[in-house]
C-alpha cells in the first residue's frame, strides 16, 4: 500500500525538508517552505522512459549523422528572429513575463498565422473559451482555425496530443496544469516540475513543438523550480514597461539559435506588431544638441542596435552621492567613475550621477562603458557631444579601451543611419574605410576624451 507522508517543499528551488524551517537550506530564501503531502507509491517505469520512447543504445559520436532540423515559421518576423528562424520539430519553448505584457496575445497571433497551413492547439488553463474568443476578435483573428482546449488535467492534455497531434501546441500556462499522480496543488514546485517534464518528454517523442507560458515572481524570474529552465530548449522573456507601447522579447537560452537575441514589438489595438527599424526607438529626437547624451552601437544577438545613453550629473546635497543606472549595470557604474577619476583626473565624489538607456532596453554588455563615460563627461561639463557621434568600447581598470565583439557590424549600422563620427577601440578599427563614417581608434580613456575635445 502507498504511504502518504508530509514534506516541506521550498517554492523557490524545490528543496525538501522533513520539518518546517524559516530559511531554505538550498537557496537561503526566507519563508518559502510549504507543507506538501507526498504519496510514496512506486512510480511506473513507463512514466520515465527515454526521450525516443525506445531502449537506448550505445553509439559512437563519430557515427551519428547530424542533420539540420526543419523550422516552422510563425508568421511573425520578430518572433522568428528570437527563436532562431522558427519553431523546431519537438522543441519546447518557455516564455515568461509580467502579467498583461502580451504573452498570450503574441502566441495567439502566431497560432492564427500557422493555422492557415497546419493544425494548431491552444490549451488554456487560465481563461474560458469565451475570453479567448474575445481576445481573438480584438486581434482580428477570430476566423482562424485554432483548436481550443480549456483543460488543466495533464493526462487529458497528453491524450489529446497523442491522439490528434497538432503542428504546434501552446500551454497557457504551465503553472495551472496539474498531474493526478501528485497530491500537491497546481502551481506548486512538484506539480510544475512533473508536468513540464512529462510535456517535454511527449514533445521529444512525438515531434510536436510545445510552447509553454510561465508566470514570473515579483523579482522578475520565472516562477517554479530553476530546473524548469534546464528542461526546455528555449527560454524567452518579455521585457519593457507594461505602461509603454513597446515590448522586447529576449532569448536567454536557445539550443537552436543565438542566445541574447532580441525581438522588438509595438503594442497596438490589433495586437503586437514587429518593428522594422528598432534603432529608431532607442534614439531620442532632440530639437538641438543637449549635454549628457551619447549614442552607443550595441549588439543584441545577431542584430546591431543604436541606443542613446543619457547621463545627468548634479551637485549632491547629501554626504553620500547617489549612483543610479536604469537599463545598465549599476555596480559597473561605480567602477567606471573610479576609473574616470584615477586615469582621467575627473572627480565626481561630490556629484549625483544618473545614467539611463533610452527606450527601456536593458544593456548588459561591457561595450557600453565608453559611451557611459562620454555621456557623464558631457553632462559634468555641460557641453554637448558633437552631432553624429557614435561610440562603443569596454573600459579596463588600468584605463585601457578594450574591443567589443562584431565591431564591423556596429559601424556599418551606424553609417547606415547617418552617423558621421565613431570613437571605437583601436582593435575594432576597420581595415577598409566605411563610406560616410570617420572612425577614430583609441586605446586609452584619455585618448577618447582628447578626441572628443578635438572634434
Amino acid at each position: 500500500m502507498s504511504k502518504i507522508r508530509t514534506r516541506y517543499v521550498c517554492q523557490a528551488c524545490g528543496a525538501t525538508s522533513p520539518k518546517w524551517l524559516g530559511q531554505c537550506s538550498g537557496c537561503q530564501a526566507w519563508n518559502t517552505l510549504e507543507e506538501t503531502r507526498v504519496n510514496e507509491t512506486p512510480v511506473a517505469a513507463h512514466r520515465y522512459e527515454s526521450m525516443s520512447g525506445s531502449q537506448a543504445q550505445l553509439q559512437r559520436l563519430a557515427d551519428v549523422q547530424a542533420r539540420e532540423l526543419p523550422r516552422m515559421p510563425t508568421g511573425i518576423h520578430e518572433f522568428d528572429r528570437v527563436l532562431g528562424g522558427g519553431l523546431v520539430t519537438g522543441a519546447v519553448v518557455l516564455i515568461g513575463g509580467d502579467p498583461g505584457i502580451g504573452k498570450s496575445t503574441l502566441l495567439l497571433q502566431a497560432l492564427a498565422a500557422i493555422s492557415q497551413t497546419a493544425r494548431v492547439l491552444y490549451v488554456t488553463g487560465e481563461e474560458s473559451p469565451d475570453q479567448v474568443a474575445l481576445r481573438a476578435r480584438r486581434l482580428g483573428v477570430d476566423g482562424a482555425a485554432v483548436d481550443l482546449l480549456p483543460e488543466i488535467r495533464l493526462d487529458l492534455i497528453e491524450a489529446q496530443l497523442r491522439d490528434h497531434p497538432p503542428a504546434v501546441a501552446v500551454i497557457d500556462s504551465i503553472q495551472t496544469i496539474y498531474s493526478a499522480q501528485l497530491s500537491a496543488a497546481p502551481g506548486s514546485v512538484s506539480q510544475v516540475r512533473e508536468c513540464a517534464a512529462q510535456l517535454t518528454r511527449l514533445a521529444k517523442q512525438s515531434g510536436v513543438p510545445i510552447v509553454m507560458i510561465g508566470h514570473v515572481t515579483k523579482d522578475g524570474s520565472l516562477a517554479g523550480p530553476r530546473v524548469l529552465e534546464h528542461m526546455v530548449d528555449t527560454v524567452l522573456y518579455f521585457e519593457g514597461d507594461t505602461h509603454s507601447s513597446f515590448r522586447l522579447v529576449r532569448a536567454f537560452k536557445n539550443r537552436f539559435g543565438a542566445v541574447n537575441e532580441l525581438g522588438v514589438f509595438a503594442m497596438t489595438d490589433r495586437g503586437l506588431r514587429g518593428v522594422a527599424n528598432p534603432s529608431a526607438l532607442f534614439l531620442s529626437q532632440h530639437s538641438r544638441d543637449v549635454a549628457g547624451s551619447c549614442v552607443m552601437a550595441t549588439q543584441e544577438g545577431t542584430r546591431p542596435l543604436l541606443v542613446e545613453i543619457q547621463a545627468l550629473v548634479d551637485t549632491a546635497h547629501v554626504p553620500n552621492p547617489r549612483r543610479l543606472a536604469l537599463g545598465l549595470e549599476g555596480h559597473r557604474l561605480a567602477m567606471l567613475l573610479a576609473v574616470l577619476h584615477r586615469h582621467a583626473g575627473v572627480s565626481t565624489a561630490d556629484q549625483d550621477v544618473f545614467v539611463n538607456a533610452v527606450g527601456g532596453v536593458r544593456i548588459t554588455e561591457p561595450g557600453a562603458d565608453l559611451p557611459i563615460l562620454l555621456a557623464i563627461l558631457s553632462s559634468l561639463k555641460d557641453r554637448a557631444l558633437p552631432a553624429g557621434l557614435v561610440s562603443f568600447g569596454e573600459i579596463g581598470l588600468a584605463g585601457e579601451v578594450r574591443p567589443a565583439v562584431r565591431g564591423q557590424e556596429r559601424l556599418r549600422e551606424a553609417a547606415k543611419l547617418g552617423f558621421s563620427v565613431a570613437i571605437v577601440p583601436a582593435a575594432n578599427a576597420p581595415k577598409q574605410a566605411i563610406e560616410g563614417l570617420r572612425v577614430i581608434p583609441v586605446s586609452r580613456l584619455q585618448e577618447a576624451i582628447d578626441a572628443v575635445r578635438g572634434l
